[in-house]
């Protein structure tokens, strides 16, 4: 038996030759606000927290306040949170996605039964 075809958008927001917010830095955002910590959040992905770090870094470094906000370890614990921006962004994408489905689901389907 074979899968059922599935579409998925892979929208990206490109400055020069970077993915300023792309798919996966959105998923990164995304378990990031539901386990609250940089660490969880790249082992819910699959990903090495250095990884994580790195593409929440580009991120911050490509809007005009940042999405993430870490507090440093210690003996209360460290953690990191969406700030608004971070929570704007991710309602945005999410917001656009979805739109963009809606918008071009008979075409979509259409494309999706040319498909064996």
């Amino acid at each position: 038996m074979s899968a059922k075809p599935q579409l998925r958008l892979r929208m990206r927001v490109m400055v020069d030759d970077t993915i300023a917010v792309g798919p996966g830095k959105i998923a990164l955002l995304q378990a990031l606000d539901e386990t609250r910590s940089i660490t969880a959040a790249a082992r819910a992905l699959g990903m090495s927290y250095r990884r994580a770090w790195t593409l929440i870094d580009e991120l911050n470094r490509a809007l005009k306040e940042p999405a993430v906000i870490s507090a440093a370890g210690g003996s209360q614990g460290g953690g990191s949170e969406l700030s608004p921006s971070g929570r704007q962004l991710l309602e945005l994408y999410r917001g656009i996605e979805a739109q963009a489905l809606a918008a071009c689901k008979p075409d979509i389907q259409r494309l999706l039964k040319l498909l064996a």
